[in-house]
This record gives C-alpha cells, structure tokens and sequence, in this order.
C-alpha cells in the first residue's frame, strides 16, 4: 500500500512541495513528529529536481534546508567521482571489515529485536517504505555498532524497502554512521530517542540503554549485543528483481523518443513519444519491495505510450529503428542504456567540484564558494 499522501504524480509532488513549511522544518525536523518535507521519494525518482524545489522555496543559502538538498548532492557527488568505490568501505571504521557480519540477522529483519526504537523502525519502514532520517542513524548505528553486522549488509536491505533509495545517499549515509566514510561512527543512546521520538519508541532499560563511552567502548571492540528471543515477528516483504506489470520490449517506430525509466520520471519533453522502460540488469543485484514497484510503474504507465520490461539487449534492439532517442542520465541506470541515446544531464542545484572531496564540510565550502 502506496501512502496516499505520497501518490506518484506530479500533481502530488508539487503539492508536497507548496506545503513546505521551512521555518517549522529548521526548528522540528530532528524530531520523528517533525515538519519533513516528504519530498525524497520525488527528488529521487525524478518527478522533482533541486533546483525546482529550492527556486520555489527561496531560502538563504545557509538555511537548514538548503544544507538537506546540499546532502543529496554531495553524496551523488561522492558516487560520481568515486563509482564502484562507494560500495566498499572508504576507509577502515572501529574494526576491520572481516570484524563484522556479512548477514543481517532475522531478528533485525524481522522486527523482533526486543529494542522498541529498533523494532518500530522496521515497522514503519515495511508498512510504510518511508524511515524519517534520524530513524535511520539509529536503526544503522544499531546494526553496525551494536550487533556488528556489516554496514554494507545493512544498507543493501533498506535501500531495497525505501520508497526513496537511493544508492548514493543510502550508502554513504551508512558509511558516514559506520564510520568508514566519516571520523567517527555514529552513536545514539536511549535519552536521544527519549528526545526526538514518540514514547512507544522509547527504548530504557533496554540494550541500547547505554552511556556515550559505553557505545563508544562497544563499537570499537568485537563483542555484540545480545539478538532478539524470538515470537511476534514480521514477515519481511517480498523483493522483486523487476515489476509485475509491463510487457517484453518490441520494434517500436517513432521519429523521436523519451526513454523514461525510474530514476526519470519527471514530465518528458513537449511532442515525443514515450516508452517506459525497467531494464533488468540495472535491478539483477538490488531488488525493490513490491511498494517500490507499484510506486515507479504506476508513474511509468501514466507517462507512456508503452511499457518495457527487458533486458539491455532488448531495449537496444527495440529502439534500433528510432532517429533519435533522449533520456534523462542518472547513474543507476546509464550503464545499460542503448547506446547512441542522448543523455540530457540532471538538474543539480550547487556547482559541479573536482577533485572529489572527502567530506561535506569541504565540498559545501568549495561550493559555497562558486555560488
């Protein structure tokens, strides 16, 4: 079940947008009943872009939310200078790699930890593909930090369930709590969630009822807390390598045609044909939940004249007799698309930097600096 305030529409993402309150955001937006935007599953898949969003808004530069859109940017910044790299630790955290687990616990998967802060995180998540990101520090410090499971392990599985998973982000969000792309792990406690979170979340008493030097203490040694003792667990949804819906690509004739995939789900350009397209292989080795899928195919099939499912291959072949084919680039999927498409480059709000720097700090005072 989609959230209805989060329909895949443009219609809906622009509503999300005029309702931004940025002022109650700046003062709330710690809190799990603060004022977020909603607007990450939009920017994501391409139905909303930065600069859109901050032109509507007209913020000062150095406003809350500003810094927010300048993460996003900084991570795809990250991914495009690093590639690959950003799916292997930047740097070695509290332990060795080989110190931590390759597999994530049922326990943790299946919400049933014995943590409230834990448990009520993967609720939401499987009920609603939505985690507010304070939520998600918490859930990975305990992963990584408490049970010792591989940040990596862990960031697979929710960028699976997310509505708005997105590699650049959700990876590096991961390595910045794990400390492998940061100075520092990430560490919480159970007065922090007491601070930020509703009360049927609040977690004393429970294991991750620790001091700051204790979680300290913790994440740099191989010992882990203890898992869950099992009964009154979820079922984890089910991860699809492709929809559905949609049918196996064929010759197409056209003298022009917008290719609108996941991650280009914006309106496409005045006067072409469109085809929807989920290229296999970009999803062979990261499944999306069924939310996921409803959620993007919903938008594709109200984008377009037809919708493919296929391989690289196909899709190729399919569009071999076009003149002139146009997408949009995005890094999750430029590998497999045909070649000789002309790939229009995404809309990005803050000035492209080079070499790649190694924290936010540095990149947003670099281009801070080129505004």
């Amino acid at each position: 079940m989609i959230p209805q305030d989060l329909a895949p529409t443009r219609e809906a993402a622009l509503a999300r947008l005029a309702a931004v309150d940025a002022a109650a955001y700046a003062r709330s937006r710690n809190h799990l009943q603060g004022a977020v935007t909603g607007l990450s599953p939009y920017l994501t898949h391409g139905l909303l872009t930065v600069p859109e969003c901050l032109a509507a808004l007209g913020l000062p530069p150095q406003h809350k939310l500003v810094y927010e859109f300048g993460w996003r940017e900084f991570f795809r910044h990250v991914w495009d200078h690093r590639g690959e790299a950003i799916f292997r630790s930047l740097h070695e955290g509290p332990l060795p790699d080989a110190a931590y687990l390759r597999e994530l616990p049922q326990d943790i998967r299946q919400g049933a930890t014995g943590v409230p802060v834990v448990d009520q995180a993967v609720r939401t998540l499987y009920a609603t593909g939505t985690l507010h990101n304070h939520a998600r520090m918490w859930l990975a410090s305990y992963v990584v930090h408490g049970r010792k499971v591989h940040w990596r392990a862990g960031a697979d599985w929710l960028y699976a369930h997310l509505l708005d998973g997105d590699l650049a982000s959700n990876h590096l969000s991961w390595q910045w709590v794990a400390g492998t792309g940061s100075h520092k792990p990430y560490l919480f406690d159970a007065a922090n969630v007491a601070r930020f979170a509703p009360r049927d979340w609040h977690s004393w008493g429970s294991a991750i009822d620790l001091s700051y030097e204790a979680w300290d203490a913790l994440a740099r040694r191989s010992d882990r807390l203890p898992a869950g003792q099992g009964g009154g667990g979820l079922d984890e949804p089910a991860l699809l390598h492709r929809p559905t819906t949609g049918v196996r690509p064929e010759a197409f004739q056209a003298a022009e045609v917008w290719l609108a995939h996941p991650w280009a789900l914006g309106e496409p350009p005045p006067g072409v044909q469109v085809v929807g397209v989920v290229i296999t292989e970009a999803h062979r080795q990261r499944p999306w939940s069924e939310r996921r899928w409803q959620w993007v195919t919903a938008r594709l099939a109200g984008l377009s004249d037809e919708l493919w499912v296929g391989s690289a291959a196909e899709v190729a072949a399919a569009l071999a007799g076009v003149p002139r084919v146009l997408t949009l680039a995005n890094p999750h999927v430029d590998p497999w698309l045909p070649k000789g498409a002309e790939l229009l480059p995404e809309a990005r709000h803050f000035k492209s930097v080079s070499p790649v720097c190694g924290s936010f700090s540095r990149w947003w005072e670099r281009v801070q600096r080129r505004t």
